[in-house]
């Protein structure tokens, strides 16, 4: 919310993915993960996560089976991801925000 809230003050137009209705596909997080380290990305503090099998979250040990984890249950994304001129970022902070957008 405080993301989106920034970009609307900005006047920065945006397209809002809500993951829980339409999770991203394969592709999509694969090519975050090549600019994010997998560790950035999943959430392993929330509560979808900790209601995981032990499997499941050894699953995501790997970058296929972290997708593949991603794609099941969103919610273990962390959000908000923002990609923007190639960039992708992760999380929300006003001095972060602002210096992708000088660029």
């Amino acid at each position: 919310k405080k993301a989106r809230q920034w970009l609307d003050e900005q006047g920065i137009d945006y397209r809002f993915n809500d993951f829980k209705k339409t999770p991203p596909e394969a592709e999509t997080i694969a090519n975050w993960l090549q600019q994010l380290p997998l560790e950035r990305l999943l959430n392993k503090r929330g509560t979808t996560w900790r209601k995981l099998t032990p499997e499941q979250q050894t699953q995501a040990a790997t970058p296929a089976g972290a997708i593949e984890l991603m794609m099941a249950n969103p919610s273990v994304i962390k959000r908000p991801v923002l990609s923007w001129n190639g960039r992708v970022v992760v999380g929300f902070s006003e001095a972060m925000y602002a210096d992708l957008f000088q660029k």
